[in-house]
């Protein structure tokens, strides 16, 4: 797995997603099993760990604090912050004391007195993207940070920012499936030199084949999502997936393999953060080779804008982020 630049650190560019471990997908795992997931993934090489104050309610944070000890010099560690309150439960606040606070409270349950990577993990958009960035910036001059990020936000956003303080990555859903960082914000990045940091590399789970039903528990989130909760669209979606996973069999390699070979061929400042609670899925993700162009541009060809069904958020939830949208056909 290459080597890729994000904060000025090189790290492998595939890390580990942590949310899965305590939040939103399925069944999560007792504390002991996810512990033995994280730590799984850094012997296997992740050593880029993203988390964040809402996930599990602090309580991600918590776990991954408990793995890193001893460990924490082998990990670039991110987190997030701006869509919790410090104690992690769900509030969308940008304000500077918020920031601070939530930042306060995240280094303690990860047990370190640096996190490498702060993303503010949604734009308020009552409180201008300067004032946020800005008091992120005084944590960045005081050592509690050391870079800037932003998740889910436009390219518009991303320069207004930036002009503030230097921001070091953008986080954002991408994947065949979710395309729309490449309407802006993944060549902005690129011009400027952010790193971008696609998260649901795999379409949650649906490009690895692990959803084969669209009836979901009620803690989990894709039960909201339009993809997944609209049955003709799942139904339609699960058709073009046949013909994915029958391409990766020709390739050699698994349908979550292909999916993310096919993210990381997008730029050398591309980096993605699949998660799993399961160890061989683990294992499977972190030998994720490299695919032949011919391979990827047929991936992208089944997986494409005509053929994917369902907008990626309900109403409520888009109304929350800040990423360009294509036009409604």
């Amino acid at each position: 797995m290459p080597q890729r630049s994000i904060a000025g650190r090189g790290v492998n560019a595939l890390g580990f997603g942590a949310m899965c471990l305590s939040h939103a997908y399925g069944v999560i795992p007792t504390p002991v099993a996810g512990r033995e997931v994280l730590a799984a993934a850094l012997d296997l090489g992740a050593d880029h760990i993203d988390t964040a104050a809402l996930y599990g309610g602090g309580r991600n944070e918590t776990l991954v604090g408990e793995v890193l000890k001893g460990r924490r010099h082998e990990v670039f560690l991110a987190s997030k912050c701006g869509v919790s309150t410090p104690e992690g439960a769900r509030d969308i606040n940008g304000r500077p004391e918020r920031l601070r606070a939530t930042c306060e409270a995240s280094l303690k349950r990860l047990q370190t007195e640096h996190i490498d990577l702060y993303y503010l993990h949604r734009w308020d958009k009552t409180i201008p993207i300067e004032e946020s960035v800005g008091a992120l910036g005084e944590l960045v001059r005081e050592g509690k940070i050391g870079a800037i990020g932003l998740s889910e936000v436009s390219a518009a956003t991303l320069g207004r920012a930036h002009r503030e303080y230097p921001i070091a990555a953008v986080q954002t859903e991408y994947s065949l499936w979710t395309r729309n960082p490449e309407i802006a914000v993944l060549e902005a990045c690129k011009e400027r030199g952010v790193a971008f940091v696609a998260f649901s590399p795999v379409g949650r789970g649906f490009l690895a084949g692990g959803v084969r039903h669209n009836r979901f528990g009620d803690s989990d989130f894709r039960r909201t999502m339009p993809r997944f909760n609209d049955d003709e669209a799942f139904a339609r979606n699960l058709k073009w997936f046949a013909a994915f996973e029958a391409l990766a069999r020709r390739a050699g390699v698994t349908s979550a393999q292909l999916a993310l070979a096919w993210v990381l061929s997008r730029g050398d400042h591309v980096h993605v953060i699949p998660g799993t609670t399961r160890i061989d899925h683990l294992r499977e993700n972190m030998a994720t080779p490299e695919i032949a162009a011919g391979i990827l541009a047929e991936a992208e060809d089944i997986v494409s804008a005509r053929n994917v069904v369902g907008a990626r958020y309900s109403p409520v939830s888009q109304a929350e982020v800040d990423t360009e949208e294509f036009e409604q056909v």
